[in-house]
């Protein structure tokens, strides 16, 4: 039985989910750099999560162990945020205290998740380079991404994190485009080619 490619489904659900994160982050659309981004928990379990989930898995079958690891890391990543926007799981509530001591343990706790997710992309960019150079972009703005958010739960600066909600916008394009470039190239025949040269063989 053969098997269809899933990278577009991983690569979309990671786009439109960081999409809606970052248009937070950003503060546009009406929404302030500040606004509580609880929006994002439905999408970042449903679709970011669990459709990356899927899709890792699906890679992981066809033998494409970059894009499985890829694809189900940041499943882990979007299902893991949504725990620290879901009361259930107990995140907020162990900050709960109005003082100023507890507000900027929260987000250096958070500024620490982050930054792992920091390492783990700049790891999967060093990959990249032995796939296409749409993906070493991808890659590439999406560390500089988590980078700035970063910094800027660290420093509790809504100017960096805005830089980091633009950044996220264009890696979400980036993410698309790929997304797109897989899902036209799967077509049989192909309805027409989109440029993503190969850098390296896998």
């Amino acid at each position: 039985m053969a098997f269809g490619n899933p990278g577009p489904l991983g690569l979309w659900a990671f786009a439109l989910t960081t999409f809606i994160l970052s248009c937070y982050n950003a503060g546009i659309f009406g929404a302030h750099v500040s606004t509580p981004t609880n929006v994002v928990v439905g999408v970042a379990v449903f679709y970011g999560g669990l459709g990356q989930l899927v899709a890792g898995m699906w890679e992981l079958g066809s033998g494409n162990t970059f894009a499985a690891t890829a694809f189900s890391s940041y499943a882990g990543f979007w299902l893991s945020y949504a725990a620290l926007l879901i009361p259930g799981f107990g995140v907020g509530a162990a900050f709960s205290s109005s003082s100023d001591t507890d507000t900027d343990d929260l987000s250096h706790a958070i500024a620490i998740f982050l930054l792992a997710w920091t390492i783990l992309t700049v790891l999967l960019l060093v990959a990249s380079f032995r796939t296409t150079v749409g993906l070493v972009v991808l890659f590439v703005f999406l560390t500089t991404t988590f980078l700035l958010l970063t910094v800027a739960e660290y420093n509790h600066s809504d100017r960096v994190k805005r830089a980091g909600g633009f950044f996220g916008i264009f890696t979400a394009i980036i993410a698309w485009y790929n997304g797109l470039v897989g899902l036209l190239a799967s077509q049989n025949p192909p309805l027409f080619a989109l440029p993503d040269r190969k850098l390296h063989s896998v």
